[in-house]
């Protein structure tokens, strides 16, 4: 009796979860990660810093009710901005993208070089703890770069649009 459940419920589960336990589940949550030209990079991030995308960085500001200027320019007829806004905002916006992408040009380049000391096992603990110390300092100038953006929209819209910001774009920010 118990054969017959035990052999129907084998054909119930997935071949993956067979597999994963022939493994004994070591198989890594990276596997099919090995062919990226940089490790730690997808080439979805790649894209995202070397054209100045936002990349996430930005949250803190963003999801506490900081509109972010890319979103104000989109959004610019649903916000009732005055033509001084729109100004004002795309200034901000511009400055914003050309150090987005100067800086995340220099990141990629940083996170390229650890990797290709890695592949070529050119690395010491030493030299590792001055590289990722490099590679923290760009990635904090360009979470700077986002977030003080997001700072400056604060001084150009007004608290409505501020809150019609944030109603449009799904969130509800504690007060």
């Amino acid at each position: 009796m118990k054969l017959p459940l035990l052999f129907a419920l084998t054909l119930l589960v997935p071949a993956t979860v067979v597999a994963e336990e022939v493994h004994h589940g070591h198989t890594s949550p990276y596997r099919g990660e090995e062919a990226r030209p940089i490790k730690s990079l997808s080439e979805a991030d790649v894209s995202e810093l070397l054209r100045g995308g936002g990349w996430g960085l930005a949250k803190a500001a963003e999801l506490n009710g900081m509109p972010g200027p890319s979103h104000v320019l989109k959004m610019g007829t649903e916000l009732a901005l005055s033509e001084d806004q729109r100004q004002r905002v795309r200034e901000v916006f511009e400055t914003m993208q050309r150090a987005a992408v100067a800086e995340g040009v220099r990141y990629v380049s940083l996170e390229d070089d650890l990797e290709e000391r890695f592949r070529h096992r050119r690395v010491s603990a030493t030299g590792l703890m001055t590289l990722l110390a490099t590679i923290e300092e760009s990635r904090a100038r360009l979470r700077f770069v986002y977030l003080s953006a997001h700072l400056m929209l604060l001084d150009i819209l007004t608290q409505p649009q501020i809150d019609t910001y944030n109603r449009l774009r799904g969130y509800e920010v504690p007060g």
